[in-house]
C-alpha cells in the first residue's frame, strides 16, 4: 500500500473542553480533565483529537474571542497542563489539533485596546476601521451572524469597526502585512509546542472587500441557513463582500508555507460561504494551500440519502487534488441524533449515522457525544449561556443544547462530569441513561458499535483512502462504490425503518464483509436476478469482482 499522510482518512474526535471533563470541580471542563479521559478517547479508535479554544479569553463567545493567543486561560489550566496533555497524547499515538481563530480577536486583546485609542497609534490599521456616512450611519449594509449590523461605533476614534460575529469580536485587517505577520507568528508558537495541526475557525472571513460594497439582497425562497438560523437576517443577504475575498488565497499559501517547515502537520479549514463546496475546493487545491477543509453542508436538517449524495458528488466534481473532511455534528449545531433522527433515542439510527460518516471519502470530524448517540438537550431560557441563543430566543435556542457536559457515570452528581453543585451548563436529563459507564458494558450500545466500526475501518484501506462513486438507488438507500488500488467495495446504507432490497448484477462475484458490527444482508434469488435484503438502519460492505 502506498504511503499516506496520517490525516488522510483520519477520524478526528472534537473535544469541547468546557464540557468534556472537569478535574478541579469548578463546574467547567479543563485540560487535566482531557488528560484523565485520554485512555477513553484512545479506546474509541480515533486517530486525533481536535480541542476547541482553551486560550485566554473573556469568554463572551466561550473561547472563540481570544485575548491572548499564547496563554492558556486559567479556567482550563496552565501551559504545564498543556505540555502534559501533548506528552500523554503522543504516548497514546493520538495526534493533537488545536483551534486557531484568526479572522478576529477579543475586544480585550492588547492589539485592539491599542488600535481603538486613536488613528495614529502603531496598531491603528490592525482592525477594519471606517468612517460613517454623512448622516452617521454605518458605511454599508453588512450584517453580523449573531444579529444586527456588522459595524460598531467606537467613540475614541469616532469611527466604526467591523465585527462579523459579536461586537466584542472585532475583525482584523488582513490587508495589512503586519497583521498577517503577527498572526503567522502566533501559529508558529504552537507549531513549536509540537501540535500536529490546526482547525482554522471561519478561515474564509479573514479578508473584507476593500471597496466596502453592499451585499445584495437574497430572495426569500433562496434563504438557507448554513451554520445559522434561517430566520436570522444574516440569511437575507448574499455575503459576497464581507468574507471569502480573492486575497484570502494568498494568505492560505502563507499559512501552508509556514506549516511545510514542520513535517506531518495539517491545516483543516472551516468554511461557511455562499458556495462552501466551491470554496472548499479552491482552498485545498494544489499543494500550497490548506490540506483539507470542511463546511456546514452536512450539518443541516436535510438527512435523506439523495441530499447526502448530491452534496458529496457536488464537492467531488469541484475538487481536483484537494482532500475533503466531513462532519455531521459539532459545537455549533443541533446534535445529529435529534437533527436527523426521527425519535428521541433511536440507537440503530445513531449507529448508522456514525458508520455512514466514516464510510464517505475523506477524513471525518466526530463531535464528543456522537459515540453515545446523545440527543439535543432541552435548556431552559434561564440556563442559557450562548449569546446567539439569547438574542434569537424563542425561534432559535442557540448552541447550548449540543454543548452540555458529557455523561460519564449515570447516577453520580452531574453524571460524573463534575462534583460542582452547578456546572456551567446543566447536564442533559435525557443523557443519564446514555452515559459512558452504561454503554461500555452493553454489547448492543451505540458506543460499542462506534468502537467496533472504527477498529474495523482501520483494516480497510479502501474506506480510508479510496475514491467514491454513487450508484442509482431509491429514496431509502445510499449506495456507492469505494475503489482503491485493486479493491472494489460496494457500500449500501438503509436509512429507513424497514427492510429494503437492492438488486445485484448476476455477473458479479460477491464477498460480504463482516466484523464491522452490522447485520450481514441476506441474498434472495429472484427471476430477474439476485437481491440483497438489508435490515432497517443497517449497512453492508461487499467486495465484488466482475
Amino acid at each position: 500500500m502506498e504511503h499516506q499522510p496520517w490525516w488522510r482518512g483520519a477520524v478526528i474526535y472534537q473535544i469541547y473542553p468546557r464540557s468534556f471533563m472537569d478535574a478541579n470541580n469548578d463546574g467547567i471542563g479543563d485540560l487535566t480533565g482531557i488528560i484523565e479521559k485520554l485512555p477513553y478517547v484512545k479506546e474509541l479508535g480515533v486517530d486525533a483529537i481536535w480541542i476547541s479554544p482553551f486560550f485566554k479569553s473573556p469568554m463572551k463567545d466561550f473561547g472563540y474571542d481570544i485575548s491572548d493567543y499564547r496563554e492558556i486561560d486559567p479556567m482550563f489550566g496552565t501551559m504545564d497542563d498543556f505540555d502534559e496533555l501533548m506528552s500523554r497524547a503522543k504516548q497514546s499515538n493520538l495526534k493533537v489539533i488545536i483551534d486557531q481563530v484568526l479572522s478576529h480577536t477579543s475586544d480585550q486583546h492588547d492589539w485592539f485596546i491599542e488600535s481603538r485609542q486613536d488613528k495614529t497609534n502603531a496598531k491603528a490599521d490592525w482592525y477594519v476601521w471606517v468612517d460613517g456616512n454623512e448622516d452617521g450611519t454605518p458605511p454599508n449594509n453588512w450584517l453580523s451572524i449573531f444579529g444586527g449590523g456588522a459595524w460598531q461605533w467606537e467613540p475614541r476614534r469616532q469611527q466604526y469597526y467591523l465585527h462579523n460575529f459579536l461586537t466584542s469580536q472585532p475583525d482584523l485587517n488582513f490587508h495589512n502585512p503586519a497583521v498577517r505577520e503577527a498572526v503567522l507568528a502566533n501559529i508558529e508558537f504552537w507549531l513549536q509546542k509540537g501540535v500536529d495541526g490546526f482547525r482554522l475557525d471561519a478561515i474564509n472571513f479573514c479578508y473584507h472587500d476593500k471597496l466596502l460594497r453592499d451585499n445584495p439582497a437574497k430572495a426569500k425562497a433562496d434563504r438557507q441557513g448554513r451554520g445559522f438560523s434561517e430566520d436570522n437576517p444574516y440569511a437575507f443577504q448574499y455575503h459576497y463582500y464581507n468574507n471569502t475575498q480573492p486575497e484570502n488565497i494568498a494568505f492560505m499559501r502563507e499559512i501552508r508555507a509556514l506549516m511545510d517547515k514542520y513535517p506531518a502537520v495539517v491545516a483543516l479549514g472551516e468554511i461557511s460561504s455562499e458556495d462552501s463546496l466551491q470554496t472548499m475546493a479552491e482552498y485545498t487545491q494544489g499543494n500550497d494551500r490548506l490540506h483539507m477543509a470542511y463546511s456546514f453542508e452536512l450539518l443541516t436538517p436535510e438527512s435523506n440519502p439523495q441530499y447526502i449524495r448530491s452534496t458529496v458528488e457536488a464537492l467531488e466534481e469541484k475538487l481536483s487534488d484537494g482532500w475533503p473532511c466531513w462532519a455531521i455534528g459539532n459545537h455549533d449545531v443541533t446534535r445529529v441524533a435529534s437533527r436527523w433522527g426521527n425519535s428521541s433515542n433511536n440507537k440503530a439510527q445513531s449507529k448508522m449515522f456514525n458508520a455512514m460518516l466514516a464510510s464517505l471519502r475523506g477524513s471525518i470530524c466526530s463531535y464528543q457525544g456522537e459515540e453515545l448517540g446523545l440527543t439535543e438537550a432541552d435548556i431552559d431560557f434561564n440556563d442559557l449561556q450562548d449569546p446567539y441563543g439569547i438574542t434569537f430566543w424563542p425561534t432559535f435556542k442557540g448552541r447550548d443544547g449540543c454543548r452540555t457536559p458529557m455523561p460519564w457515570h449515570s447516577g453520580q452528581l452531574n453524571d460524573g462530569f463534575s462534583q460542582a453543585e452547578t456546572p456551567w451548563l446543566p447536564v442533559g436529563v435525557e443523557h443519564s441513561q446514555l452515559a459512558v459507564d452504561i454503554q461500555i458494558a452493553e454489547p448492543e450500545s451505540v458506543l460499542t458499535a462506534y468502537r467496533s466500526f472504527l477498529y474495523w475501518r482501520k483494516t480497510q484501506p479502501t474506506l480510508q483512502y479510496g475514491d467514491i462513486k454513487f450508484l442509482e438507488s431509491d429514496d431509502d438507500k445510499l449506495v456507492f462504490i469505494r475503489s482503491y488500488q485493486d479493491k472494489q467495495l460496494l457500500v449500501m446504507i438503509n436509512f429507513s425503518a424497514y427492510e429494503v432490497n437492492y438488486r445485484i448484477e448476476d455477473s458479479l462475484c460477491l464477498s460480504i464483509l463482516s466484523g464491522h458490527g452490522f447485520k450481514a444482508p441476506g441474498i434472495i434469488d429472484k427471476a430477474h436476478g439476485r437481491e440483497l435484503c438489508l435490515a432497517a438502519y443497517q449497512l453492508a460492505f461487499i467486495e465484488y469482482y466482475t
